[in-house]
């Protein structure tokens, strides 16, 4: 669990398992579909059925349950799903609280959401260099490894900053 912006704190399922699941006063991104996005929405089959409202996104109180996977082609990863992310975590922290982001292992899906926040709303990473951004943020959270697909996605919506990343 490591602290990449104040009260901003990217993880793994078992650090949000064993830790924060049993602290109060945190909000919750769940970056991966098993078991957190099934449970909220309640389905038993491999995936939602296409055309629910919650497909991708179920938020429950102070949990945003994503249905999220480490897709290997960025074109499979949903930009609804990493913006709603985005600003769910801005704004928790602009409330005044603190945000637990995690996926399975804590090395791809979380910290390259967290990376977009980053990039959108602080200063913290170069704006008009995609790996010196990269370089960055791994020099914050040293246990990031994006998949390609993630990684694609971050490249392509660097890209695209103009435009901004949210």
């Amino acid at each position: 669990m490591i602290e990449v912006h104040p009260r901003l704190f990217v993880g793994t399922q078992v650090e949000y398992e064993s830790r924060v699941r049993q602290e109060s006063g945190w909000a919750i991104v769940q970056a991966c579909k098993e078991p957190y996005h099934r449970d909220a929405v309640g389905y038993t089959t491999p995936m939602p059925l296409k055309g629910h409202p919650e497909y991708f996104i179920a938020r429950r109180d102070s949990r945003l349950c994503l249905n999220l996977l480490d897709a290997p082609d960025p074109a499979e990863i949903p930009a609804e799903v990493m913006d709603a992310a985005v600003a769910f975590i801005h704004e928790c922290l602009m409330a005044g609280g603190r945000v637990f982001l995690h996926c399975q292992m804590g090395m791809s899906r979380s910290p390259s959401i967290a990376m977009l926040y980053l990039g959108t709303h602080t200063d913290r990473l170069p704006a008009d260099s995609f790996d010196a951004a990269l370089a960055k943020f791994s020099d914050i959270y040293p246990p990031f490894s994006p998949r390609l697909g993630v990684l694609g996605f971050l490249r392509d919506r660097w890209a695209s900053r103009g435009e901004g990343l949210g």
